[in-house]
């Protein structure tokens, strides 16, 4: 069973805490991270490319525009024909679902693949508590330096901390985010991860 060293906000050590090896000490599957990511990123995209491709989004009458015979014009049985200035769009682009799916046994699998690799490359801290006074930059960034956390940080909560999460709200590349939200890329994009013993124990219990 793998163990952290559990620090107090000033980097110092005061004791360890036990993670549990199947979310922490799990086989690390490249292949099912990349397709997490390549899911989450896919999800974002909006698809609003759009055209009015059937009669029903357009305004207008439906009424036939003159008889079928005898006018000497040809035959025309709506106005908003793809023919006709004004009508529909044949074949145009409508607004699409980019995501793709992924069972949940594969996506916990590719959450245990991240964490492991973060573990095992000590970019994964254990802190006793975050808390800060107020909810200021300045105390936000003392924070960081006091722990030694490079720019791109991502504190993990298990419950909302407001102060923490307006005081790095200004700063570009920390993020705050709750065990609830817990997602790949952001893993991927932090340079150091920073939790608490309690965020800890809900990751176990959500990818046990």
């Amino acid at each position: 069973m793998p163990e952290l060293d559990l620090l107090d906000a000033n980097n110092k050590k005061i004791g360890t805490v036990e993670a549990s090896p199947s979310v922490f000490d799990a086989e690390v599957r490249e292949h099912l991270v990349q397709q997490y990511v390549v899911g989450q990123l896919a999800a974002r995209r909006g698809g609003n490319a759009a055209t009015k491709s059937n009669k029903g989004e357009l305004h207008g009458s439906g009424k036939k525009p003159w008889k079928q015979k005898g006018t000497g014009r040809a035959r025309a049985g709506n106005s908003r024909s793809p023919l006709w200035r004004g009508g529909m769009t044949v074949f145009g682009p409508t607004p699409r679902d980019y995501s793709l799916k992924m069972s949940k046994k594969s996506r916990k699998s590719a959450l245990r693949s991240i964490l492991t690799d973060r573990v095992k490359n000590q970019m994964l801290t254990v802190v006793d508590k975050l808390a800060l006074a107020n909810p200021k930059t300045k105390e936000a960034l003392q924070l960081l330096n006091d722990l030694g956390s490079p720019a791109k940080t991502l504190f993990l909560l298990a419950d909302k901390n407001p102060n923490l999460e307006l005081g790095v709200r200004n700063l570009p590349h920390v993020n705050v985010l709750l065990v609830d939200g817990l997602n790949v890329y952001d893993l991927l994009a932090a340079e150091k991860i920073v939790c608490t013993p309690q965020a800890l124990k809900k990751i176990e219990e959500r990818l046990a």
